[in-house]
């Protein structure tokens, strides 16, 4: 469970007890519902992590609603959007193995993420991660409800395939940014899972890591 959930669920769990003790138990049960949500909410399940060699995961849980070409700093990229209501897991993993090269946060509108439109106006962090011979660009992108993005690494840091590096609160969106060249794995209206879906394998061959067993299991941090 994301630490988050403890700031949202403590404070009002002391409310109920208050609200049970003032007026009666049954006055505090809509603010449990609401304990029971947030913790719900901000669960963070183990992943199995693909081990192939140029496998691209996805960077978070969601349903594809977007696979297009689309021109970044002058040069043609493949974007990948996926949407996040407020029933998915809303931690974000990092796509690929690598050192983080970037990171931009741009304050923005928040604009239904499921809105193409959100993809560039929308509060967003931007990371770029460069590793396993491929730069792979990825957006952490607020929703309507959104109103806070998380990202836990710095410039620098180096991250590895499915691990985690952050979130977004609530309902967003997360696009993801690679060489058009790619072998894609995934379609519109497919649903993924955050560090365990392949998206795509870039820059490899389909074959297993030196030494691995395929996937590996990320624990909880």
């Amino acid at each position: 469970m994301v630490r988050d959930a403890y700031y949202y669920a403590f404070p009002l769990l002391a409310s109920a007890a208050l609200i049970a003790w003032l007026a009666g138990p049954l006055w505090a049960v809509p603010v449990l519902l609401l304990v029971v949500f947030f913790l719900w909410f901000f669960r963070d399940p183990n992943r199995l992590i693909p081990g192939e060699a140029g496998a691209l995961v996805s960077p978070a849980d969601g349903k594809i609603t977007d696979v297009s070409p689309l021109i970044l700093n002058g040069s043609t990229r493949l974007r990948i959007s996926i949407f996040l209501n407020v029933f998915d897991v809303h931690v974000n993993r990092s796509p690929v193995s690598g050192v983080i090269r970037s990171v931009e946060y741009h304050k923005g509108k928040f604009l239904n993420a499921i809105n193409a439109a959100s993809a560039e106006l929308n509060e967003q962090n931007v990371v770029t991660v460069e590793g396993e011979g491929q730069v792979v660009v990825f957006k952490q992108i607020a929703g309507l409800l959104a109103r806070r993005i998380v990202f836990d690494k710095n410039v620098g840091d180096r991250v590895e395939r499915g691990e985690r590096v952050g979130l977004i609160k609530f309902g967003s969106r997360v696009d993801v940014l690679l060489d058009p060249t790619a072998a894609l794995k995934v379609k519109v209206g497919d649903r993924v899972k955050g560090g365990s879906s392949v998206l795509a394998y870039v820059n490899a061959e389909r074959t297993l890591v030196a030494g691995g067993a395929g996937q590996t299991r990320q624990g909880a941090l």
